[in-house]
């Protein structure tokens, strides 16, 4: 309607401003007439022309609806030509964050406080599909649907896993079973994030107390193992030093023995340093006197 008007509007402007010296003789008076019909006519040639082209911005997809009947065709970013008696609905595809504190049962029971944050985008491909079925609103449909599935969630764990073990697990069926249920509506499914659980207060001090038992037991285990494993080092090495002296000793026979004295006994004959070797029968260790020459310099020969 608004592109009819201003069609009509702009025809009408630049007529009168072909024909302003029919109106008027003053000269003047036709000039004014002229200006104004001119500003007219541009300002409702524009607001004309805007209704057939539109730019959809980055981020952004558009639906178009045309008298009630809406078009499959999503039209992605960027500048496009539309028929002018149609509407386009923008829809942001960017990345949402839906946070919600959810009132929830556990398996035996207790109630617990969850902060559960939901974070999603739009299908681009289902974007007229959702202007269809949801609207322009999808909010209370996500919330709705995001609070029965997380009741369903929780309540198969118990409140300890709830609140310090299963969380991470958690989150994860929590992910999975929202995007089975939202990806038909036209929604992805990013992640599902447990933020926060709150428990009653002497359930929160139990499981705190549990945590760090378990944590001292991991911790005195470690300890164990690592003093086990430094008493098998020393026991191997032990096993190794009295297995080298079994060899050693095995392979030092008499005749060897007899060859090593004979052998160093040797290297002591052509030592530099002066001394007297008396050798024994083979079996006992030879006896070595050194020769000390200062004494033997001081003593003067008697003629």
């Amino acid at each position: 309607m608004s592109f009819i008007i201003s069609a009509i509007a702009s025809l009408v402007s630049i007529l009168v401003f072909l024909n302003s010296k029919r109106f008027v003789d003053n000269r003047t008076a036709q000039l004014v007439i002229k200006a104004i019909a001119g500003l007219i006519a541009l300002i409702t040639t524009i607001n004309a022309l805007s209704r057939l082209i539109i730019v959809i911005p980055a981020g952004n997809v558009g639906v178009e609806d045309f008298q009630g009947k809406v078009s499959d065709r999503t039209l992605p970013a960027g500048i496009h030509v539309i028929n002018p008696f149609t509407d386009v609905v923008q829809f942001s595809t960017r990345l949402r964050d839906l946070k919600e504190e959810i009132a929830a049962t556990s398996k035996e029971g207790l109630a617990l406080g969850i902060d559960i944050s939901l974070q999603y985008r739009i299908d681009p491909a289902k974007a007229a599909s959702i202007y269809q079925n949801i609207g322009i609103e999808e909010r209370e449909i996500l919330v709705s649907r995001f609070r029965s599935i997380s009741r369903e969630i929780v309540s198969g764990y118990p409140a300890e896993a709830v609140y310090a073990t299963k969380r991470e697990e958690i989150s994860l069926k929590l992910a999975d079973k929202l995007r089975s249920q939202l990806a038909p509506l036209g929604f992805i499914v990013d992640e599902a994030l447990l933020r926060d659980v709150k428990v009653p207060e002497t359930l929160q001090a139990a499981i705190q107390q549990r945590l760090k038992a378990e944590q001292e037991n991991l911790q005195m285990k470690f300890v164990l193992e690592k003093e086990t494993q430094e008493s098998d080092r020393k026991r191997i090495e032990a096993k190794g030093r009295a297995d080298a002296q079994k060899i050693l000793a095995d392979g030092l026979t008499p005749a060897v023995l007899q060859l090593r004295s004979i052998e160093a006994n040797e290297k002591l004959s052509l030592s530099p340093n002066s001394k007297i070797l008396i050798l024994g029968n083979g079996q006992s260790t030879p006896l070595i006197l050194p020769i000390d020459r200062e004494a033997n310099r001081s003593v003067t020969p008697t003629p």
